[in-house]
């Protein structure tokens, strides 16, 4: 089946009982037992939900997997796979990540005996400059958050799988509508729900995604252990998004396209990101890994811009009617946020600067609203600088 009818009824059937086309809310935390020492699939909802295993199946679906663990918040899908890991272990981890990646890596990780070295994975000498033997899984965000820069998957799984370990790869800035990284041999996809996949900015969810039934059993005995859950709500409100995503992320492109041409030709902006653009550093790679389901080059809803200074990029947040200041991404509104200050607050700041996060960085998360409403809007910020 194709995307869009695999987002509809992927991991969902109309309920056995009622015949209700929806998956029910299933809020209950315990269920009632046939008998002492019978085993059931169902015996405590921590262990398992059905409302939260249709959203897992869907989502898997999407991405082109076989095994799909949803988690509390996308951050519970980042500190449960690292928890793959043993004290001693090394990881190497793309240098421009989430700043609570970064968070969770430098202050707890570490704390635990975690070894690991941040380096840019867009160049994969580097990844190889830093390997060790206790090295084993090497973490990718593609595109990187804010600064959007690639890294090749393909070559990247050679590369781990040539020394034993795991990749995994971060997928939320561009959904498995715009890639699906299991295709490049990635053996685990994260993704901070919240963001693309549920797409209304009223859900907190993460979610990992495997083919590999032995980290499937790992992942689920952490999900039920550490018992860092979705509720059966916030999984409905998923589910129930999903059906749109494809229909999303076709409006997220055709704004953040035209949002990125617009903001190249204006004289306040020093930079722009976004890998659509002929003049980013890896748009041809862009062209090859990043596509939809019917094969077209897809580049996502996310640009940044640089301003130049800390002062420009305060004054210019403050003059925008459409765009909302606001951390996340990934909703229906676009919002725009100053990593410096939000997202990535906790990196300090001569590490920022080392990968090009300046004080003057701004991110925009394009939405979906009329193209002209959200160049109007910039048009207007832009001329308060």
């Amino acid at each position: 089946m194709g995307f869009l009818t695999e987002a509809i009824h992927a991991g969902q059937q109309p309920d056995s009982e009622t015949g209700a086309v929806m998956t029910p809310i299933y809020q209950t935390s315990t269920y009632a037992q046939k008998g002492m020492g019978q085993k059931v699939k169902y015996d405590y909802a921590r262990g398992a939900n059905p409302t939260r295993e249709a959203l897992e199946n869907n989502v898997a679906a999407l991405e082109g997997g076989r095994f799909g663990c949803a988690f509390g918040s996308g951050m519970a899908a980042i500190v449960s796979t690292a928890q793959l890991l043993s004290a001693g272990n090394h990881l190497i981890i793309s240098r421009n990540v989430y700043g609570g990646t970064y968070r969770y890596i430098h202050n707890v990780g570490a704390r635990h005996g975690l070894e690991y070295d941040f380096v840019d994975t867009g160049d994969l000498t580097n990844v190889e400059a830093v390997a060790r033997d206790s090295t084993k899984m090497l973490y990718v965000e593609t595109p990187t958050n804010p600064m959007l820069t690639l890294t090749d998957l393909q070559a990247a799984a050679d590369l781990a799988h040539g020394h034993g370990w795991l990749l995994v790869v971060d997928n939320t800035f561009l959904s498995p509508y715009n890639q699906r990284p299991l295709e490049f041999g990635a053996d685990i996809v994260l993704h901070s729900a919240t963001k693309y996949l549920n797409g209304h900015s009223d859900v907190v969810l993460g979610i990992a995604i495997t083919n590999d039934e032995d980290l499937q059993d790992r992942l689920k005995s952490l999900q039920n252990t550490v018992g860092a859950i979705p509720g059966p709500f916030d999984a409905w409100l998923v589910l129930r998004a999903t059906k749109t995503l494809g229909l999303r992320m076709q409006q997220h492109e055709r704004n953040a396209r035209a949002v990125a041409e617009f903001l190249e030709g204006q004289p306040d902006v020093h930079e722009v990101f976004y890998p659509g653009l002929p003049t980013h550093p890896r748009h041809e790679l862009a062209r090859q890994q990043q596509r939809t389901p019917s094969g077209e080059p897809a580049f996502g809803g996310m640009v940044s811009l640089d301003l130049g200074s800390l002062e420009k990029a305060k004054r210019f947040l403050e003059g925008f009617q459409v765009f909302t200041l606001a951390e996340s991404l990934g909703g229906v509104e676009s919002l725009i946020s100053h990593p410096a200050s939000m997202t990535h607050a906790s990196v300090p700041r001569e590490k920022r600067l080392r990968f090009g996060l300046t004080d003057g960085l701004v991110r925009l998360s394009v939405g979906c609203e009329d193209t002209e409403d959200l160049l109007t809007d910039l048009e207007c910020s832009l001329e308060q600088l």
